[in-house]
């Protein structure tokens, strides 16, 4: 990286290998030659964070250094200095595009306490999904049980791998491109078939895996963390996510094309919102580290270091170090962000 606070275009960083299948949409999207590959259904953006179990897979490398060893070099560079007065060299964010081939087993991804005691994490797994696209196949999610359930159920549930319950005593939600969903740390969730979204999350690949029998790529253990079973399911919202709590993590893109996404409770975690420029709309921001997700059109991203294309697929990493930088064009998408700085 010649310029370490340019923006720059981020390739594609898919983990292979994963236990469900995906990604030809991510492919499509990306404007990238279709392969026959059907287990790589995630693109890791601008990630620090490498896989459940590795050391090295899932980071993106900028050249041929990784991106998490250049902001270690340089946190205030890449963050700022009120984020890394917080939270150091870590971006605190991850963000993915993910394509689900199949409908994505039930699972749940521990909060920051539970990661904390019982996986020595430094964070948890709270997440929010934009829905980019939708294909003949799919359509819905699900998210939340509908009612209480008792602990004794779940375990039921889980040793005789009743996916028709555990699904039926779940919220669907029907998806449309445009709809944002943000899922907590705990609570029980599951993706449809055919579904192209963006999520942001907090940078760990921690799930408890409900789910496993129907899956061939997954053992009842692997879905546990290294956990025993109760320890696990102890990790699981049982509670009822209904009423508010689902009208609140239910949402859409702004008519405007432009602005926040996701409910209040979603900052403490990460921050996004939409980008709409055209003749007479430019978008100008402060420095702030951010990965910039082109979803239609083409523009200019302009910065202190200079300006750079970009285009509908296209994902940019702006360092805050790049200064004061503005979009121009005829473009829409989506600017990701860490949580604020509470200082």
């Amino acid at each position: 990286m010649t310029a370490p606070f340019r923006p720059v275009l981020l390739p594609m960083n898919r983990p292979a290998a994963r236990p469900y299948r995906g990604g030809a949409a991510i492919e499509r999207f990306r404007r990238q030659p279709l392969t026959d590959q059907d287990w790589v259904p995630e693109d890791f953006l601008a990630s620090t964070v490498a896989t459940f179990g590795s050391s090295e897979v899932g980071l993106t490398k900028i050249g041929d250094v990784f991106l998490r060893d250049l902001i270690r070099e340089d946190p205030i560079g890449f963050l700022g200095p009120d984020h890394a007065a917080r939270f150091g060299a870590d971006p605190r964010l991850l963000c993915k595009l993910l394509n689900t081939g199949e409908r994505l087993f039930v699972h749940a991804h521990p909060s920051a306490e539970f990661a904390a005691r019982e996986l020595h994490s430094a964070t948890g797994k709270t997440e929010a999904w934009i829905i980019l696209d939708i294909d003949e196949t799919g359509g819905s999610a699900w998210i939340g049980f509908t009612d209480g359930v008792a602990d004794e159920q779940l375990r039921e549930w889980y040793y005789s791998q009743d996916s028709d319950a555990m699904l039926g005593a779940m919220n669907e939600v029907e998806l449309h491109p445009g709809d944002t969903l943000f899922v907590p740390a705990g609570v029980p969730h599951a993706i449809g078939q055919g579904v192209l979204l963006l999520e942001l999350q907090e940078p760990a690949d921690l799930s408890i895996i409900l789910e496993y029998a129907p899956f061939p790529r997954l053992a009842r253990d692997a879905g546990l963390l290294g956990m025993d079973v109760g320890t696990a399911l102890a990790g699981i919202d049982r509670s009822s996510f209904a009423g508010e709590r689902l009208a609140d993590a239910v949402g859409a893109v702004p008519a405007s094309g432009s602005g926040p996404l996701f409910p209040h409770a979603a900052g403490s975690f990460f921050r996004a919102e939409a980008v709409s420029v055209d003749a007479q709309t430019t978008a100008r921001w402060e420095p702030q580290f951010a990965i910039l997700v082109i979803t239609e059109g083409s523009a200019v991203l302009e910065s202190e270091a200079g300006h750079m294309d970009v285009a509908e697929g296209d994902v940019a990493l702006i360092p805050h170090g790049a200064g004061d930088n503005r979009l121009t064009g005829d473009a829409r998408g989506f600017r990701c962000m860490p949580p604020e700085p509470e200082m």
